[in-house]
């Protein structure tokens, strides 16, 4: 009949329509697939962004270092040790001299600046590295970067003496013509291997290497040389600065002025031995000198007492110096040796360092004892330990019968 669809045609145009829906089915399917996966792929690279991108890091790298460099110089002295002025010039001499160049995301001042928080603060790299968004590997890569260029100006900081002429007014140093300044060792803690440990080991039984530091008088280091064994003798090192191709150099006729530890030889002016020396010995309570080997040894400690005043401040400026490293010895030594280049450089820039008032000022209030004599010295019997010892050897007994 006209009009009617048969049976057979019916189940046909079904499963056609079937075919149709199935196939739209799995394109949109595809599609919201597709979708999500963009979707899902665009939220990761958005919640990446603030912790892997370079660029998302560099306002807050700039505004870290702009805090310290640009702020003010009391936030610069209280960071990098020095004003911004000064670190401006320590910038451009290690990248026109020293060969320090700007790296594709690091730049010269934040390579200084990296290097400065480290010696001055004595921070381990994982602090550095958060502090500077910087990754450890940045961070350690210029640490060694700007402390070569460093070392390789050390014509540069290094100073040339003035010896003591006769037109001489100050009256510490008028009575030592011919005298280019004093020199003195000090010990500065390090970390070395179990086997070396015995050959560092000072005789206060601290692990150490000891440093021979020869400064004018203006407290300005002529001379450094770092590396020695703690357990190393004073005289064994001087002996060494003076046989090496480029060591300290002490031209005839002039001499420097060291302690008892040193021999009195030419060059070197030493006190003389079994007469009061030390300043303190010398106190308003204390008879005046009674001879001339008195009169000589004040007059002496405190002319020499310059060297002493130089390493204090240098151990206040920079806490790497105060307590252990954690870098193998080589880089210690070199980063010691920067220190008194730098520090050097401060105080050919900076007018006022106030650094240096602070520890005058703890000296004079007693706070701080310039010549550190406050340690054993020798291990002689003496009858006023043999008298303590007795004492407090009878109160030990007298309690111990009384509760007995």
């Amino acid at each position: 009949m006209a009009g009617r669809v048969c049976p057979r045609d019916k189940d046909i145009l079904f499963l056609v329509l079937q075919e149709i829906l199935r196939d739209h089915i799995i394109q949109i399917a595809i599609v919201i697939a597709y979708i999500a996966k963009t979707y899902s792929r665009k939220r990761k690279r958005q919640t990446a962004v603030p912790k892997y991108s370079m660029i998302c890091r560099m306002p807050d790298q700039i505004k870290h270092l702009g805090r310290m460099i640009d702020a003010t110089d009391i936030d610069c002295i209280a960071n990098l040790r020095m004003d911004r002025s000064t670190f401006g010039r320590l910038c451009r001499i290690l990248r026109e001299r020293g060969g320090l160049v700007d790296g594709n995301y690091v730049k010269v001042e934040e390579q200084v600046a990296i290097f400065l928080s480290v010696l001055a603060h004595h921070k381990k790299n994982r602090v550095v590295k958060f502090n500077f968004w910087r990754s450890g590997q940045t961070v350690s890569h210029y640490i060694h970067a700007v402390l070569g260029a460093i070392i390789s100006l050390h014509d540069v900081f290094l100073v040339k003496p003035e010896a003591v002429t006769d037109e001489c007014t100050d009256t510490r140093w008028q009575w030592f013509k011919g005298c280019l300044g004093a020199l003195d060792g000090t010990y500065i803690n390090v970390t070395v291997s179990n086997i070396d440990k015995p050959r560092y080991r000072t005789r206060k039984g601290q692990i150490s290497t000891n440093v021979l530091g020869v400064c004018d008088r203006n407290l300005n280091f002529v001379y450094v040389l770092s590396g020695w064994e703690g357990s190393a003798n004073d005289s064994r090192i001087l002996r060494d600065a003076l046989n090496r191709p480029h060591g300290l150099k002490v031209p005839k006729g002039k001499y420097y002025l060291c302690d008892n530890g040193y021999a009195n030889s030419e060059g070197f002016l030493t006190p003389f031995k079994g007469v009061r020396y030390h300043l303190k010995e010398w106190g308003p309570n204390s008879a005046r000198p009674q001879n001339k080997e008195e009169l000589f040894n004040l007059r002496h400690a405190k002319a020499r007492n310059v060297v002493e005043r130089a390493f204090g401040i240098m151990k206040m400026r920079w806490g790497i110096l105060r307590s252990t490293t954690f870098y193998p010895i080589k880089v210690q030594n070199r980063l010691i040796m920067a220190t008194f280049l730098i520090n050097n450089f401060i105080r050919k820039q900076m007018v006022v360092d106030p650094i240096e008032e602070q520890y005058n000022a703890m000296v004079e209030d007693g706070d701080v004892d310039v010549e550190s004599h406050n340690f054993v010295e020798n291990v002689e019997s003496s009858p006023q330990w043999n008298a303590a010892r007795d004492t407090l050897a009878e109160g030990m007994w007298q309690q111990y019968i009384n509760y007995a």
